[in-house]
């Protein structure tokens, strides 16, 4: 009986959304399975594609069906359980199968490996005097030297033999041929861990981490699978209860991965893992060479590595006995795809971990809203760490206003508050992180004098000011003239802030002009061992006075540092995006963390043109509940996430207006196919950035309650962009629960 398989061919080839099918002749009946890489014929070519199904059912006439050539020797085998899982993503996200396939693919080509050489001696010593001799009659020198050597040493690096006794391969060969040495190889793996002080110590939990852990394994025993969120105050151990939770996996013979939101936090993580699990640790991230993610791809498909640490990408391990998932700071953005297909890294974890029987633990000082929903309405199981380790206590935290700062005559990005601290904090040796929320900048435009924003008065998000003095709004397309004076108290004192991380080092210089400054953002890191060198000058205390963006609040314990200074909290909190408070609350909460993790009680000072926004005074009061509850009734009332599902229809093209005939056609369409169901469509707009390298952009949003309506719409959507010629000369992406600008 025949067999066929449906296969996606060529993996670069990103467009193509399509299988084709194959008979598998008999030679191969017995290699090929779910995953296999195989070389097919296609037109007058051959490629290499992947098989995602076997079958008995022929879909074309059997006497034009083609047939596998063979199983690719040289590729990289895939997992039949990552192919679900990329169907599955490309189903819930959009995109193609073979970009979803790329997604899941960390390593989408195998580079040469590396191998290390050795010979060794197969004879006795007693037989070797005897060829010592021979060779030395017959003066054959380099075969006198090699086995001289190899009768002192039974064993010999090739390269060792090759460079330093100025030995030929032919020589080798020779030796190997007579019987007197054997050639051995193995593969060298790159190792990109490479801590220093690793030894194991003793490790204890305190009362409040030992009932968490004993709890989840309660559950996980009774086979209650359901996600795990652990709300814990910053130092509050939760990088503890990871620990315990992965040795546990691992003694039942499991596999964990780790998830961690930024590249910058993999040393420091990395070296905590580490120090507990020793060689069964490696990480994985787009910071690694080619080789070095090849290797530890192999390693952990050989189980030579069972705790993989890392971003996004580190999801897709190959591991065969995945056992826990790990997502530490599991709000961050980060965590959502900016490319096709646009997955979320959390909702991906649950749906891979529902696939393979494992279970997913994700913690945070400042949950997603969509997460701390999901643990209130049973979805999730919450558990909590309400106190910092040790009992110390939580930084205190100070707002300082800054359209007081103004009136009184500070026009400084330091305030006057901020500027004694640092240096009471400067003369007793301690050290000090200043956070400029610089990422978040989109151009809003507020007032110093009052804090007044100016908002869409449709869609309650801030307008984003633009080149001409337009101010915009990146959800609906409303747009106003920008105003010269202030429209809530007259004030000229309006405008957009600018400034960077390094004007804001050259101020604190001159301010303190005996102080070490380090400076990170995306510019001293773009190196592959930037973050860890910064990280490392800072926690040996080579610095007084880190200065940064983000990446320098999360996840990182310095417990010489004692004050956090935010230096313009409403960066963030005006950034054209609904999620714009959560974030602020977020990125302020856990700045203030950063303070007083070590002997002395740290502090904390933010600066804002907004002191009364309940974002800003949740952060302060480190009061999540309070938070949650205010930001929550707002998501209802707008119909955003977790309220309702977003669906962003990301639109671009090289002719404006094509793009425009093309967005207005998609939305024609588009309501004829929502009437009768629960789905409201938004724009066309703008999109965040208009223009980047002479692409135009647009996006068209849908709003609805049911998950379900939306992906309906999203596969008519693909349906248009084939059958309508004005819609498919754009190129459309999708992003569900959009947490990114576009």
């Amino acid at each position: 009986m025949s067999r066929y398989a449906n296969i996606i061919v060529d993996i670069s080839m990103e467009k193509l959304d399509k299988t084709f099918q194959y008979r598998i002749p008999d030679k191969l009946k017995e290699e090929l399975a779910v995953g296999t890489q195989v070389i097919v014929p296609f037109g007058s070519r051959t490629l290499t594609g992947y098989v995602l199904e076997l079958t008995d059912i022929c879909e074309f006439e059997p006497s034009k069906m083609k047939e596998i050539l063979a199983v690719a020797e040289k590729g990289m085998p895939l997992e039949g359980q990552l192919i679900a899982l990329a169907r599955w993503m490309r189903r819930t996200y959009g995109g193609t199968m073979n970009q979803a396939l790329k997604t899941v693919l960390p390593v989408r080509k195998k580079v040469q490996e590396k191998t290390r050489k050795r010979l060794v001696r197969r004879i006795s010593l007693e037989d070797a005097r005897e060829y010592l001799e021979l060779f030395e009659r017959k003066h054959q020198t380099a075969r006198f030297r090699l086995l001289a050597a190899l009768m002192d040493t039974p064993e010999l690096d090739y390269r060792l033999v090759s460079e330093q006794l100025h030995l030929s391969a032919a020589t080798v060969k020779k030796l190997e041929e007579m019987g007197i040495l054997r050639i051995e190889t193995a593969m060298v793996f790159r190792n990109p861990v490479r801590p220093s002080g690793t030894e194991s110590h003793p490790f204890c939990l305190n009362v409040s981490q030992q009932a968490v852990v004993d709890s989840i394994w309660k559950r996980v025993q009774a086979e209650d699978l359901r996600p795990s969120l652990l709300y814990g105050v910053t130092g509050s151990g939760k990088t503890a209860v990871y620990l315990e939770l992965i040795a546990g996996a691992l003694e039942r013979g499991k596999e964990a991965i780790v998830l961690i939101p930024e590249i910058a936090l993999t040393f420091q993580t990395a070296l905590r893992f580490y120090k507990r699990f020793g060689d069964l640790v490696s990480i994985m991230n787009s910071r690694l060479s080619a080789g070095e993610r090849y290797d530890q791809f192999e390693r952990a498909r050989r189980g030579e590595v069972r705790v993989m640490i890392g971003p996004r990408s580190a999801l897709f391990t190959p591991f065969q006995k995945l056992g826990i998932i790990v997502i530490d700071e599991e709000h961050e953005a980060s965590y959502k795809s900016e490319t096709a297909p646009r997955y979320h890294a959390r909702e991906t974890a649950v749906r891979r971990a529902q696939m393979t029987g494992a279970f997913v633990v994700m913690g945070s000082a400042t949950p997603s809203v969509e997460s701390y929903e999901k643990a209130l309405n049973g979805t999730y199981c919450l558990y909590k760490l309400e106190q910092r380790i040790h009992g110390r206590p939580l930084p205190a935290v100070e707002v300082v206003d800054l359209r007081r700062e103004l009136k009184e005559g500070n026009r400084s990005i330091l305030s006057i508050r901020l500027k004694e601290l640092m240096e009471d904090r400067l003369n007793k040796g301690q050290q000090i992180m200043l956070f400029l929320n610089r990422r978040g900048y989109a151009g809003f435009v507020s007032c110093r004098a009052c804090g007044h924003v100016l908002k869409c008065p449709h869609c309650d998000v801030s307008l984003s000011l633009h080149m001409g003095g337009r101010m915009v709004c990146h959800y609906c397309g409303y747009e106003e003239q920008a105003n010269r004076e202030c429209p809530s108290c007259g004030s000229p004192y309006i405008g957009a802030f600018r400034a960077g991380t390094q004007q804001v080092a050259e101020i604190v210089g001159r301010e303190f002009p005996g102080a070490g400054i380090l400076r990170m953002d995306m510019d001293t890191t773009k190196n592959k061992d930037g973050h860890e060198k910064i990280l490392e000058a800072f926690s040996e205390g080579r610095a007084d006075i880190l200065v940064g963006t983000q990446m320098i609040v999360k996840g990182h314990d310095f417990p010489n540092v004692t004050l956090v200074g935010v230096l313009a909290a409403d960066l963030s909190l005006y950034t054209g995006d609904y999620r714009a408070s959560e974030r602020t609350f977020q990125l302020l909460t856990q700045a203030a963390g950063r303070a007083g993790r070590g002997r002395e009680e740290g502090i904390a000072v933010v600066q804002t043109y907004t002191p009364d926004h309940y974002g800003i005074e949740a952060a302060a009061a480190q009061d999540y509940g309070m938070f949650f509850e205010r930001e929550l009734s707002y998501r209802q009332l707008m119909e955003y996430p977790p309220a309702a599902h977003l669906l962003a229809v990301y639109l671009t093209h090289t002719d404006k207006d094509g793009l425009e005939r093309g967005a207005d056609r998609l939305k024609e369409l588009l309501l004829k196919q929502a009437d009768g169901r629960k789905v409201s469509i938004i724009g066309p707009a703008d999109a965040y950035v208009a223009k980047i390298n002479d692409i135009y952009r647009k996006v068209v949003y849908l709003k609805s309650r049911e998950m379900e309506e939306l992906l309906f719409m999203k596969e008519e959507t693909e349906l248009f962009c084939r059958e309508d010629t004005v819609i498919g000369q754009l190129n459309i992406q999708f992003d569900m629960d959009p947490m990114n600008g576009f």
